[in-house]
């Protein structure tokens, strides 16, 4: 599972899975599914690359056909809806950037018309810009923060919320740093954050319509981000990522996928407001 990762770099966010250095392992040739998510219909921010694409295999692989919504990496969308009927089950790409609220109100309503219904939103699409220090970031670069990664997810579940019945499942990725922080990554860790009060508080509030509500928060995990974000800065970041974990290593996009099949199957019937973390042995307060 470890692999050597070199110093690289990508100029554009959120980074283009192809050009990975080694590439990514989504889904674990020896994962074997077992129909738990047979009938699901789900939709996936984010899902042409990355956790997103390791999270739509697993999905197909349990039987649930797939909708991705992605930003404009086509190349990496096509590919994933490759992945996806090669599982044997439906697949849709959508492009639109979740920052819109239309963009989100259109990509669920193609997938209810494609698929007739929805049972699970995945919210993982997400920015994630480097600043040493907090002058340097600029009111763009804030905003486009919190136009994605909060107001996405907003957005997303809002459409949403109309189609999902009893049993249904809500998504949200979150990140270690929402609880351990990064002094370089001050605005991604705020809505990492916000992310955790806005899964707790809609938790509660669908509880009694018997639809979950949970999280996943990852570590270091490698996808074009990294070397998107990181890379710019300093591409020797990129490959020092994941070696202060107690496992010493970055974590695959495959080693996450289990996590959601788990949150959006009936075996987390009993489990909502939570957060499940992946994060290669990382302390977590609070």
């Amino acid at each position: 599972m470890a692999q050597s990762i070199p110093p690289q770099s990508q100029d554009h966010q959120p980074g283009v899975e192809r050009l990975l250095q080694p590439q990514a392992e989504h889904i674990r040739a020896d994962y074997r599914g077992s129909g738990k998510l047979k009938g699901r219909r789900a939709l996936i921010t984010g899902g042409d690359s990355g956790i997103g694409r390791a999270v739509a295999l697993h999905f197909a692989r349990e039987g649930a056909d797939v909708a991705i919504v992605y930003l404009e990496e086509k190349e990496d969308a096509q590919e994933t809806v490759r992945l996806i009927e090669a599982e044997g089950a439906k697949a849709l790409a959508i492009r639109g950037d979740v920052s819109r609220s239309e963009t989100c109100d259109a990509a669920v309503a193609r997938t209810v018309e494609a698929f007739g219904g929805l049972d699970v939103v995945v919210n993982n699409a997400g920015v994630q810009y480097v600043s040493e220090d907090l002058t340097d970031i600029d009111d763009a670069t804030w905003q486009r923060h919190m136009d994605v990664n909060i107001n996405g997810y907003f957005y997303i579940a809002r459409a949403a919320l109309p189609h999902l019945g009893k049993g249904s499942a809500i998504i949200n990725t979150s990140s270690i740093n929402a609880f351990a922080g990064n002094k370089a990554l001050v605005a991604y860790s705020t809505t990492k954050a916000a992310e955790l009060g806005f899964t707790r508080a809609l938790a509660l509030q669908l509880a009694e319509r018997n639809i979950r509500v949970n999280a996943v928060a990852p570590g270091p995990i490698w996808t074009p981000l990294q070397p998107a974000s990181w890379g710019p800065i300093d591409p020797q970041a990129v490959a020092d990522l994941g070696k202060d974990t107690p496992l010493g290593r970055i974590g695959q996009p495959s080693e996450m996928g289990p996590a959601y099949v788990y949150l959006a199957s009936n075996d987390a019937s009993y489990v909502t407001g939570q957060t499940v973390h992946v994060n290669g042995g990382m302390i977590v307060n609070g």
